[in-house]
């Protein structure tokens, strides 16, 4: 290094050479030799010519001043300058280790931490130093040293992994080598994210390395940034944004479908202190149930991509009731409680207007995944066709009981049901109301926890059968079935023995709510 210069030398000896230049000096001085001078008496004749040639006897000073500085750079280039090199590494003999981040988060700084490695191995390269590289995705690589030739290509083969990395993994490697190697320079080029475990692994790299010469190259170009917890909403499709450092940053979230083509793009903005952000697609819910693939502009990383499938998408839920009091009474409605109860999930779409048989026609023609009927009576023959068909396409139908059900002869349900109701825990009556037993094994409650305050005071009965108890999703501790369902085809059909509503004081429940009411 030269004193107040960013500037060193890769063969400092060469610069010895400099000494030489007086020697050089003297030379062009005397090459060619002086002319002697000889009195000749004629020649004053010739004083009176006017020459049209002149050699001079010397070399001009300039052109000597010239040469010596040609020279001089001759004898700089032959050192080998290095303008602002690395001094982070201690020169010597020893080998040189290069511990590299590369997990998601370095991608948004790849290249700058590249650029530093290779810096890295030049210079080991210039002291004829061994060099290893220890990729920090790789924990059971095994180390080992290579010339600096085999280790800048080794280092341009290298790409940052789409998952974060386990630092703490590697140490036990990293001790084994140590120990067999002996004493060594070691850089850290650290991505500067923590995602996990990253003090244990400073703490637990400082006992390793005991007194041997760490360097650490933390950061890079930029900060990382990534998508977590999207979210497909009723008005708007959400995603949040993350980042590792602060200072004020905007970007674009795009997204695209699953052919690669642009469906929209969302600005969010980060305050000086804020590590969190939120982007937000206002878009129709038939253009954000396309998304495939959200994407931070600009990010290379795995971190800023989120991908989207059918579990993302909104399914549009179809509820039509039987019911004739629901648009005098909205808070005691069917529809009130069930759209209350799917809305946080999908797009209600209420059949409050027109008879159910016209509304289930335009929830057909609509093509819905499901339609919920409550308390629905006799069909005609063309509904129950088409409802069959639909069915059997796919389609969901699940179905709340009433007096309108009890009394109907409908083939549209699991199992066939007794006409009229049962009622627990009225003034005619000794039975109590019935508690919720054990879900079914098999069915789409199983595993969840038995709610210990619900009770069922009124239920359509459904008539015994073989087969009965393998449609039986949930039952009431007496052993009556309380849901049933069975497939059809492609679709489901499935029965709730109870009704969709809260009448009022006859809800067992500590609040008003489709899951625990018996109508």
């Amino acid at each position: 290094m030269i004193a107040g210069l960013p500037l060193s030398f890769a063969e400092p000896l060469l610069l010895l050479g400099l000494v030489s230049l007086p020697v050089l000096w003297w030379l062009l001085r005397v090459m060619p030799p002086r002319p002697r001078r000889i009195e000749f008496p004629p020649t004053r004749l010739l004083f009176d010519i006017a020459p049209k040639e002149e050699t001079p006897s010397r070399t001009p000073w300039w052109l000597t001043l010239l040469r010596l500085a040609a020279a001089a750079l001759v004898i700089f280039a032959a050192a080998g300058p290095i303008w602002n090199p690395q001094t982070g590494v201690a020169a010597g003999k020893q080998p040189l280790v290069i511990l590299l981040d590369d997990g998601w988060s370095s991608a948004s700084s790849w290249d700058a931490r590249i650029k530093a490695a290779d810096e890295l191995v030049t210079n080991a390269d210039s002291d004829r130093r061994g060099v290893a590289l220890v990729p920090l995705s790789e924990p059971t690589r095994d180390i080992t040293l290579m010339p600096a030739g085999a280790a800048r290509v080794a280092l341009r083969q290298l790409a940052p992994k789409p998952y974060s990395i386990d630092r703490v993994e590697t140490l036990a490697t990293l001790e084994r080598f140590l120990k067999s190697t002996g004493d060594c320079d070691i850089a850290w080029l650290s991505d500067g994210v923590d995602t996990g475990r990253g003090s244990e692994f400073t703490e637990g790299l400082g006992k390793v390395i005991e007194s041997r010469n760490l360097t650490i190259y933390a950061g890079g170009a930029q900060s990382a940034q990534a998508l977590v917890a999207a979210e497909n909403a009723a008005a708007k499709m959400t995603v949040k944004v993350l980042r590792t450092e602060s200072g004020i940053a905007a970007g674009t979230v795009r997204a695209v479908d699953a052919k690669g083509s642009p469906i929209g793009e969302a600005r969010y903005t980060f305050g000086p202190q804020d590590r969190e952000t939120e982007a937000a697609f206002d878009l129709p819910v038939e253009l954000r149930n396309d998304i495939a693939r959200l994407e931070i502009a600009g990010e290379h990383s795995a971190g800023a991509v989120q991908l989207l499938d059918r579990r993302w998408r909104r399914r549009a839920i179809g509820v039509v009731s039987g019911a004739s009091n629901d648009t005098a009474q909205p808070l005691l409605a069917s529809t009130f409680y069930l759209s209350r109860a799917l809305s946080p999930f999908a797009d209600v779409r209420l059949g409050d207007r027109g008879a159910p048989q016209q509304v289930i026609g335009q929830f057909l023609d609509q093509r819905l995944p499901m339609i919920v009927m409550a308390d629905v009576g006799t069909l005609s023959p063309e509904i129950r066709d088409r409802l069959n068909a639909w069915i059997e396409q796919g389609g969901v139908l699940v179905r709340f009981a009433g007096p309108r059900l009890a009394q109907a002869d409908d083939d549209l349900v699991p199992v066939k049901l007794r006409r009229g109701g049962r009622t627990l825990g009225g003034s005619l009556t000794w039975e109590k109301p019935q508690h919720m037993a054990s879900f079914a094994a098999d069915g789409p409650f199983a595993g969840l926890t038995v709610p210990k305050d619900i009770t069922v005071s009124r239920q359509v009965l459904a008539e015994p059968d073989a087969v009965l108890a393998t449609k039986s999703w949930a039952s009431l501790e007496d052993g009556t079935p309380l849901v049933t369902g069975e497939h059809r085809g492609k679709g489901v059909v499935s029965l709730f023995h109870v009704g969709a509503t809260c009448a009022g004081r006859t809800c067992r429940c500590p609040a008003p709510s489709s899951r625990c009411c018996a109508g």
